[in-house]
């Protein structure tokens, strides 16, 4: 049954969808063409495909697209696949490890019920460290591929083929650390909310005089927070440009020099500034040996190591001995 428009509005809506639906009908028609016929032809119509939607304005529901279109055989988001698992194994992982150390030992250890800590506490911790952990995934397959051409000698053989399914997905890694790092900041933020903290506060304050204690002002910890924090605020505001900067978009106005020192410098920057966070949040925490509960490090030493090596072999690498090489080597 023809549908009538009721202003021209509606009708412009319905042309657009229709010319839109035969337009796919005709590029799929065109790609089952005999290819001595209208291979060309074909590759004319569809040089992107598969980059760009065909849907521009409006939405069609599954029953508006010809029979010819198989939606389920179109791939879904194939770049995130591996991106996505290995977020979730780390955070699995992570998760586990801060809860056997900070739930289970103390409830084991003191019969003391800190369960209460899982869903925030818990949580916060695994959080920044499987971000700092995707970020320096993102930088060391860089750091492999100079060593690789510095053992070569050249920059014409092609790297294994892990190493390049690797660098062909940091985009996706980097988006992912940056979520989690912005998870990490609102759950941050969240900490005075909470119902424990505020009893805490009152416990902490009935201790403080039941010690007759007129200032509880402690300097180390005061100079601890206060730098952690704010390398923490300046790590996630770089963290954000440089995924700003990966958008289409954005990518659309800078040149390959702008791209490169941004994605390049300014994300060492952002990871040396997260490391550096972690590290100040553990303090003197690493030598203090009733933090290695279970005979187990904290949480910040395991999280620091591999980003600690990521700019460990960026150094490395800008030495005069090693860079000049490598640029010769890049340069052919």
């Amino acid at each position: 049954m023809e549908r009538c428009p009721r202003d021209s509005g509606e009708e412009t809506t319905y042309h657009d969808e229709s010319f839109q639906v035969f337009e796919v009908e005709q590029r799929l028609q065109l790609t089952q063409k005999d290819p001595e016929e209208g291979g060309m032809e074909a590759e004319e119509m569809l040089p992107s495909m598969d980059r760009q939607p065909f849907l521009s304005a409006f939405a069609l529901e599954e029953f508006e697209f010809p029979a010819i279109i198989q939606l389920q055989e179109m791939p879904l988001f194939p770049k995130w696949h591996l991106p996505l698992k290995l977020m979730a194994v780390f955070l699995t992982l992570t998760f586990v490890y801060t809860f056997l150390r900070d739930v289970l030992q103390p409830y084991v250890a003191q019969n003391k019920n800190d369960f209460y800590k899982i869903s925030i506490l818990v949580l916060n911790k695994a959080l920044p460290w499987t971000s700092i952990t995707l970020l320096a995934l993102v930088y060391l397959p860089g750091g492999l591929a100079a060593l690789l051409q510095l053992h070569r000698g050249t920059k014409y053989s092609s790297f294994p083929l892990w190493l390049e399914n690797w660098m062909g997905v940091r985009k996706q890694l980097g988006l992912l650390a940056f979520l989690l790092a912005c998870l990490h900041a609102i759950y941050s933020l969240s900490y005075p909310m909470r119902r424990s903290y505020r009893y805490k506060l009152l416990n902490w304050a009935y201790q403080q005089v039941q010690q007759k204690k007129d200032n509880a002002w402690v300097e180390d910890d005061v100079w601890r927070m206060e730098i952690y924090i704010s390398l923490g605020i300046l790590g996630l505001g770089i963290l954000a440009l440089v995924a700003i900067s990966s958008l289409p978009s954005v990518m659309d106005t800078l040149n390959w020099r702008e791209f490169q020192c941004v994605q390049r410098t300014l994300g060492h920057a952002a990871l040396f500034l997260c490391t550096a966070h972690a590290l100040v949040y553990g303090w003197r925490k690493w030598v203090e040996m009733k933090h290695y509960v279970w005979y187990t490090p904290p949480s910040f030493i395991l999280a620091s190591f591999l980003p600690g090596v990521v700019l460990l072999l960026k150094a490395v690498l800008a030495m005069p001995c090693f860079n000049k090489r490598l640029a010769r080597i890049r340069h052919g």
